[in-house]
């Protein structure tokens, strides 16, 4: 998956944009404003898509579209425009900038999921459509895990679960984190819920179960 910079001096609207790219197995960088976002493009040499608020403090969106567009390594990368401008002379102005898209606010969270891919996808970044793991099957169009070929019947939170440690296989991730990605920082639940949860997913996984590695005093992994 890849690296994606959101910069937006709205700390709701980063947050938000920044677990639903989350659950899709992206690693977000978050900027407050247009010079944090500079500093952060030229800390981070990865990043590959960023979505830019055009009215920010310290620089706006499209001073660091420019800057973006000015620089070698830089240059080539897709850039999303996030703004409740909806004008069409700012839309455009925002295109012919050099802009990839332009999203108005409010907007829905899975639209723009959508629309992030179809940016990666344009620049050549291809998804990560490793699904198989032995007699484990991972099938993301009929949102359904097979273990030896039959569904092990999920629960919507659970398949949230497997596809997260798909994404992020071989990774540990504390329990904090894995709760802020599935179930968001708006759950008021504590962090029994997760080891509830993952229980529950070994026991369907049968075999595969201890794919799900505990990592002591901090939370899970899943090695395959």
């Amino acid at each position: 998956m890849s690296v994606i910079l959101i910069a937006d001096d709205e700390v709701r609207i980063r947050r938000l944009v920044a677990d639903f790219l989350k659950r899709d197995g992206h690693t977000m960088l978050e900027a407050s404003n247009g010079e944090e976002a500079i500093r952060l493009i030229e800390q981070h040499g990865e990043i590959e898509l960023a979505i830019l608020d055009v009215m920010m403090p310290e620089k706006d969106g499209f001073s660091v579209l420019r800057y973006i567009r000015e620089q070698e390594l830089t240059a080539k990368m897709p850039v999303m425009m996030l703004t409740a401008r909806a004008e069409e002379l700012d839309q455009l102005h925002g295109l012919q900038s050099g802009a990839d898209d332009y999203v108005t606010k409010p907007f829905s969270p899975l639209v723009l999921c959508a629309r992030v891919k179809n940016l990666l996808l344009r620049a050549g970044k291809k998804d990560d459509n490793t699904n198989k793991f032995g007699e484990l099957d991972i099938d993301e169009i009929r949102h359904e895990v097979r273990v030896n070929g039959k569904d092990i019947g999920l629960t919507p939170k659970e398949y949230e679960l497997m596809i997260y440690f798909k994404n992020n296989r071989g990774i540990a991730l504390s329990r904090e984190k894995i709760l802020n990605a599935v179930w968001g920082y708006d759950y008021f639940g504590d962090l029994r819920t997760v080891d509830t949860h993952i229980k529950k997913l070994r026991a369907k996984l049968g075999e595969y179960g201890g794919k799900i590695e505990t990592v002591r005093g901090y939370g899970y992994r899943f090695e395959v």
